[in-house]
């Protein structure tokens, strides 16, 4: 295909060319791949200021997605590309190759740095989902830092920033600018823009941004970060949300009560307790959605109103194809085994074969799990309705699962995202939780967002 860039997508493209470090905040749908690409074939082979990219991206994304995007282009067809996954004799094989782009999963980045060690000599770095390298503390972080001086360009590429705060963007712009910007230690990074939040004496279990500290952080990165919305840029579908509420009964209530008040909940399956805050979290978003996992890793029953719910859902939807998402395994076996006796045809979206008949319309229910689905899928052309089942505090999965359909090519005017929640319970937390998330994000993206129109009058 012939690539007709659009003016944000031109803008986009030489920001990543004229910035040795650039982080490049796209809403999803605005074609991050294909821009990314175009300015490493112009840094390549019009301006040669580099002759080896390494891209780091989710294991699906590495797979398939950046494949795709360099042999749909015509302007991309002189690109040479190695795909750096599978067995080591395969990734061994593939960084043996001669190729401009070699493309590797996340999980394999300490691999390649111990594997390479000094030979490692790519001088431009693509992080496809930069929020992947939030942990400071994590492996892929610590191990890249090795050879981050090395780089000589690097790429930071995301839709959700800073999914859980303001502290997640200390590590994501350290592997950019290796400090340069926002310190090069956690300790000075919190010292400048953080309080203690929740402490138990010395012990401090949380913090919360100094007054502007939000503001400070932004001016800080402004210099190498952009920021487009899909809804500026797109025509989107209309994005309706709510929430299908279900209510326990006393008995199951009072079973919810006492494992959240006690931490311990005697069960005929066996014994639940709960030692530690995430823990009693675990348990309690089991217990809402209506079985909890016991010692023996079984697990007890505990209510069936979110099963009810959702086969009123789906029966609602009059044939309209739905997504239905859950997060434990014993929320896919009690839903897969309640649909069966209710004579619901559904099917699991866990391969490709599941993905092509999804998109082709052969599947009216398709259960999938956010962790699995949320990067690198195009869902749309399946259906236009997401019911969760279970939810998620991670703001990041939420969001990437839902664009799955909200995004551009959705053929239908308007995507529902239907949230079923037991009133009273821990759900109601995680929903709060997600739209507070979303305001710190939100006043990130605002922070560093293009005016197109400026910018082209300034250089103009």
């Amino acid at each position: 295909m012939i690539y007709k860039p659009h003016n944000y997508q031109k803008y986009a493209t030489e920001f990543i060319e004229t910035h040795n470090e650039s982080a490049v905040l796209l809403d999803m749908g605005l074609g991050k791949t294909s821009i990314t690409l175009t300015a490493i074939n112009d840094l390549l082979f019009d301006s040669f200021e580099v002759h080896k990219v390494l891209v780091i991206a989710p294991l699906r994304v590495a797979r398939f997605s950046w494949k795709a995007e360099i042999e749909k282009w015509e302007h991309l067809h002189n690109l040479k590309y190695e795909i750096v996954v599978g067995t080591e004799k395969e990734r061994i094989a593939a960084l043996r190759n001669n190729a401009d782009i070699y493309i590797i999963n996340r999980d394999n980045v300490k691999w390649l740095v111990e594997k390479m060690g000094s030979k490692f000599n790519f001088d431009m770095v693509v992080i496809d989902e930069l929020s992947s390298f939030k942990n400071y503390n994590s492996q892929r972080f610590r191990s890249f830092m090795k050879v981050r001086p090395r780089v000589k360009r690097m790429v930071g590429l995301t839709g959700t920033p800073s999914s859980n705060g303001l502290m997640d963007l200390f590590a994501e712009f350290k592997v950019l600018d290796m400090g340069k910007r926002l310190g090069r230690f956690i300790g000075e990074y919190r010292n400048n823009y953080f309080e203690p939040d929740k402490r138990n004496g010395q012990i401090i279990f949380s913090y919360k941004p100094l007054p502007n500290a939000e503001e400070q952080i932004y001016k800080q990165i402004s210099d190498i970060t952009i920021s487009m919305k899909s809804t500026d840029y797109l025509e989107m579908p209309e994005l309706i949300k709510s929430n299908y509420s279900v209510t326990l009964d006393d008995k199951e209530w009072n079973k919810y009560q006492e494992l959240k008040e006690d931490l311990v909940l005697e069960l005929p399956g066996g014994e639940i307790t709960a030692s530690n805050a995430a823990v009693l979290s675990n348990k309690l978003i089991q217990m809402a959605n209506g079985a909890i996992y016991v010692e023996n890793g079984e697990f007890v029953d505990v209510h069936s109103k979110k099963l009810e719910a959702l086969e009123d859902l789906i029966e609602s939807a009059n044939g309209k194809p739905v997504l239905v998402a859950y997060w434990f395994k014993h929320d896919l076996e009690r839903i897969e085994k309640h649909l069966k006796s209710k004579k619901i045809e559904f099917a699991r979206l866990d391969s490709d074969k599941s993905i092509e008949d999804w998109n082709n319309g052969k599947i009216s229910v398709a259960l999938i799990h956010p962790a699995s689905t949320g990067h690198g899928l195009n869902l749309q052309d399946g259906g236009s309705t997401i019911i969760w089942f279970g939810l998620t505090w991670s703001l990041e999965l939420y969001q990437q699962t839902n664009a799955r359909l909200w995004r551009q090519g959705q053929k239908s005017k308007t995507v529902v995202i239907e949230h079923i929640i037991s009133t009273g319970t821990i759900d109601e937390q995680i929903i709060q939780a997600l739209e507070g998330k979303y305001k710190v994000q939100d006043s990130l993206i605002s922070a560093v967002k293009v005016n197109l129109s400026k910018s082209e009058s300034i250089r103009g």
